[in-house]
């Protein structure tokens, strides 16, 4: 399935964030205490919110940037082949660390479709901006980041709004310095796991994104409708139900198609802001059919 783009002219993106190298079980149920099962089925690649969405961009037809740490380990370079494979240009900030990446282990249950994921995300980096960021950003439309590694996520959206490039945030989680990131945000599309203090609801989410200079914001909530944000009004986009097999990584594959369709659009409009939402959702659902988080792209 092909996303159409406003535009013919092929869309760049950054995309700024975590890189794991993901371990994924297909089993029956989640293991007790002392038990041990045979997984149906697994699938080695890797993953992380800002690689899994360049990894979509990629496949989708934009040239994307991974801006991240990964490391010489052997476990790193092979989530580098992976991505490199994948046609993602890797810019690692780690590239001489000895030491492991950040290696996520995830359990799908067969049934059901949910995971479940065990991962020391970004705990082992501190990034400090390239020297290059500003000519990286400039070579991009837009700017996606993952709120991993804060202070480099804040730099580069800073950096973004100085060159006019669009800004989008994949909220997964608050986290520590989400706060400072905001202002620098042109586009948020968080989870419903996503609650800033103070907030119980997604539209108190909603109304807090708004609120802190967001323009265009969405909260998905797996199969039930996204709402959204925007500075004219507000709505809902329906999700297309389908057979789940797996939503690992269905967040993930929302925001690369979203990054792809947002590229090439320049200035939002709220009918352009609901038909990206819409397009990207109708991706992340076909992604959600097929166990792991690279078989979807193999039918096109």
């Amino acid at each position: 399935m092909d996303v159409p783009t406003t535009s013919t002219r092929r869309p760049h993106g950054l995309f700024v964030g975590l890189c794991t190298l993901d371990v994924i079980q297909l089993v029956d149920h989640v293991p007790g205490d002392d038990e041990k099962l045979t997984a149906r089925q697994q699938v080695v690649a890797a993953g992380g919110p800002a690689a899994g969405a360049a990894v979509v961009f990629a496949h989708l037809g934009g040239a994307a940037t991974l801006l991240t740490a990964i490391g010489a380990h052997p476990l790193g370079v092979a989530a580098t082949a992976d991505l490199t494979g994948l046609g993602v240009r890797v810019v690692d900030l780690a590239a001489d660390a000895a030491g492991p990446p950040a290696v996520s282990s995830v359990l799908v249950t067969e049934a059901t479709g949910a995971r479940a994921v065990a991962s020391t995300d970004a705990t082992a980096h501190r990034l400090a901006p390239p020297a290059d960021l500003g000519r990286l950003v400039a070579a991009c439309d837009l700017v996606e980041l993952d709120g991993h590694h804060g202070a480099l996520a804040v730099a580069a959206a800073r950096t973004a709004r100085e060159t006019g490039r669009t800004t989008l945030l994949d909220g997964g989680s608050w986290k520590d310095g989400t706060e400072a990131l905001l202002p620098f945000v042109d586009v948020a599309v968080c989870s419903a796991a996503f609650r800033p203090p103070g907030t119980r609801t997604s539209a108190d989410t909603l109304r807090l994104l708004r609120a802190r200079g967001v323009s265009w914001a969405a909260v998905s909530r797996g199969g039930a409708s996204l709402m959204w944000a925007g500075p004219d009004g507000d709505g809902t986009v329906e999700v297309a139900p389908v057979p789940v097999t797996d939503t690992l990584g269905a967040g993930d594959v929302l925001h690369g198609a979203l990054a792809h369709l947002l590229a090439p659009r320049g200035e939002l409009t709220q009918a352009g802001f609901v038909e990206a939402l819409r397009g990207a959702t109708a991706v992340a659902s076909r992604a959600c059919a097929s166990f792991g988080t690279r078989a979807w792209m193999r039918g096109g």
